[in-house]
């Protein structure tokens, strides 16, 4: 399994945050007047989001909002200074 995918999605939700294109989700989820908040609110929306496509069996839509769930909860992680390589040297340590 390739997941360099994931190291690309957290370059281009850094290099937005560096250099805010005019128009860009990144920065209005992590620029948001309600600050932490926001990013945190859209993880629990796309969680509910999750449970509920896990819970319906279906399975496009299972694919689907799990990738939401993914996305968000990297913007959430970038909202509070938590590097993605720290979160998957974890996941390596406790596959061991």
């Amino acid at each position: 399994m390739n997941t360099s995918v994931f190291e690309e999605v957290w370059k281009t939700i850094c290099s937005r945050i560096e250099n805010p294109p005019e128009k860009s989700y990144v920065v209005d989820i992590l620029t948001h007047r309600k600050g932490i908040d926001k990013s945190l609110e859209k993880v629990g929306e796309e969680a509910t989001e999750f449970i509920l496509a896990a819970k319906n069996n279906d399975y496009d839509n299972q694919v689907y909002e799990a990738a939401d769930l993914f996305f968000h909860l990297m913007l959430a992680l970038k909202a509070i200074d938590v590097e993605f390589s720290d979160v998957i040297a974890e996941l390596e340590r406790r596959h061991k």
